[in-house]
């Protein structure tokens, strides 16, 4: 860990990344506070929580947290199982717990641990990673996970799950050739997924999932129910225009005032900016959005290992991924998944969880080879 620790170079710390992270979350936090009045506070704590995650796993140095590889996917399962086992039903999901007054969401953490877990698997076996048997082992440990999260049930999440696995198997130097055979067998499953989850007395998805989708095909016939937050989020950013009808404005004509957005500071986030900061405000948080992602990639580029390059890209993929998805859902061109906007949405598992992943991103730039 010493050794470890010498490698830092002081002059390289991402304060570029740092400043982007935080002036989007507390931008962010405005607009949690005009959708419901008093989480402002809650969302600052938890910037500051995690601030303070984002110093400790940036000062421990990567390699030597990785040496515990199997003890963090064994963290990644138990926490997920203590869900199963305690967790708390809101609706017809169980996905959180209390600890000490503060609802844990263990899934949002365990898209982190996962990230670290296959960037220390795969440089291991980084030699062989394109035999059967490696191959094999990965996909097999990512299903209990990946099962742990749908059981909840959590859809959205566990296409997460999957999708940052295609991320860090992709880094990690997976032969193209099976890249494009797993796309070639992607695109048709997903059309027969839909097909069958679309016929009546199916038992894949539950009710609520399939309703979503029915909903995405179909808003017309659902635009009083399951359609109904996405036809109004539509209508929200559109009646921002170009510069908004202004933050915590009293406009009687306004979608958010008149609570036609329920969870409105969550998944639904985006709406809020784009009616009270219109287009120019939308296009701040996507550029914002961008320039972290953008960071990230660069880190994983310039890392002086392939576990470093699989964190760092594998954190691109998880912002990049999740916004692309969150604002898909907003204005309707997914279906509603229940993913929130990274740094952006109210949550502060989801936010010290990011915050965690970004800390490992500049102690990956700290340890960037001299040139």
């Amino acid at each position: 860990m010493l050794q470890d620790f010498r490698d830092y170079q002081w002059k390289k710390i991402d304060i570029y990344l740092v400043l982007l992270v935080i002036g989007l979350t507390y931008y962010g936090a405005q607009f949690i506070d005009s959708a419901q009045s008093g989480l402002m506070a809650r969302q600052v704590q938890g910037l500051m929580l995690g601030v303070g995650a984002m110093v400790i796993t940036a000062l421990i140095p990567y390699n030597f947290i990785l040496r515990f590889y199997w003890l963090i996917y064994a963290a990644c399962i138990a926490i997920l199982l203590m869900v199963r086992f305690f967790g708390q039903s809101v609706g017809s999901a169980a996905r959180w717990f209390e600890i000490a007054g503060f609802r844990f969401q263990p899934s949002e953490l365990a898209k982190i641990l996962l990230i670290l877990f296959y960037a220390q698997f795969i440089m291991k076996h980084k030699d062989n990673l394109n035999t059967v048997r490696v191959i094999l082992s990965c996909v097999g440990l990512i299903i209990p996970p990946f099962y742990l999260i749908f059981d909840q049930p959590d859809l959205s999440t566990s296409i997460m799950v999957m999708v940052i696995f295609a991320v860090v198997m992709f880094i990690g130097g997976i032969s193209y050739k099976l890249v494009i055979a797993a796309f070639l067998v992607a695109v048709p499953s997903v059309i027969i997924f839909i097909n069958m989850v679309l016929k009546e007395g199916q038992t894949i998805l539950t009710d609520y999932q399939r309703n979503r989708i029915l909903a995405w095909l179909q808003p017309e016939k659902y635009a009083m129910t399951e359609a109904y937050q996405t036809s109004n989020a539509i209508m929200a950013i559109g009646s921002g225009q170009l510069t908004g009808k202004g933050l915590n404005n009293n406009v009687i004509a306004s979608v958010k005032n008149g609570n036609f957005i329920s969870e409105a500071q969550t998944d639904f986030i985006f709406a809020v900016v784009g009616e009270e900061a219109g287009f120019i405000g939308c296009c701040v948080i996507l550029g914002l959005l961008f320039l972290i992602v953008l960071e990230c990639i660069m880190v994983a580029r310039k890392s002086k290992d392939l576990a470093g390059s699989i964190i760092a890209g594998g954190m691109a993929g998880l912002i990049g991924f999740q916004t692309f998805i969150n604002i898909g859902v907003v204005t309707g061109l997914l279906p509603n998944t229940g993913l929130t906007l990274p740094f952006v949405s109210y949550g502060l598992t989801s936010l010290v969880s990011l915050f965690i992943g970004i800390g490992f991103v500049i102690n990956i730039k700290l340890q960037t080879p001299r040139l």
